[in-house]
């Protein structure tokens, strides 16, 4: 599952990029710039996550695959359907769907991580 998560996190960074330019087509060049960096963080940030995933819990990185595919799925819909619909703010799309991908994402790993973690005994239940 760990090679289907990168190959789609690839195929996804490379479809959006390729919709970014199709939708920055007239941007003036630092303005694209910029909104690549704003653009490609979510796909850096699942990178570095599937990088440094190999010593967390088995149920933490099962969550990471998933996330990592819907997420890469959910992000080329959202520019997909930009593409095909375009609005008179051309950039709405390239500004909200950065920062909502990263915080399902982030949501998803540390509640996975806070499932994963194993119950301690109480100290109360010795005295008993």
């Amino acid at each position: 599952m760990r090679k289907t998560a990168a190959v789609a996190l690839g195929v996804g960074a490379a479809g959006s990029g390729a919709l970014f330019l199709r939708a920055g087509l007239h941007s003036p060049r630092g303005l694209l710039l910029l909104m690549a960096i704003w653009t490609f963080t979510p796909f850096v940030a699942m990178l570095a996550a599937l990088v440094w995933s190999t010593r967390w819990p088995a149920a933490v990185q099962s969550t990471l695959y998933v996330a990592t595919l819907f997420l890469t799925l959910g992000t080329l819909a959202a520019y997909v359907y930009d593409a095909f619909h375009p609005r008179p703010q051309a950039a709405f799309m390239y500004v909200i769907v950065p920062p909502v991908s990263v915080t399902v994402f982030t949501i998803a790993l540390l509640v996975a991580a806070l499932a994963a973690r194993t119950p301690r005994t109480s100290n109360l239940s010795n005295l008993f």
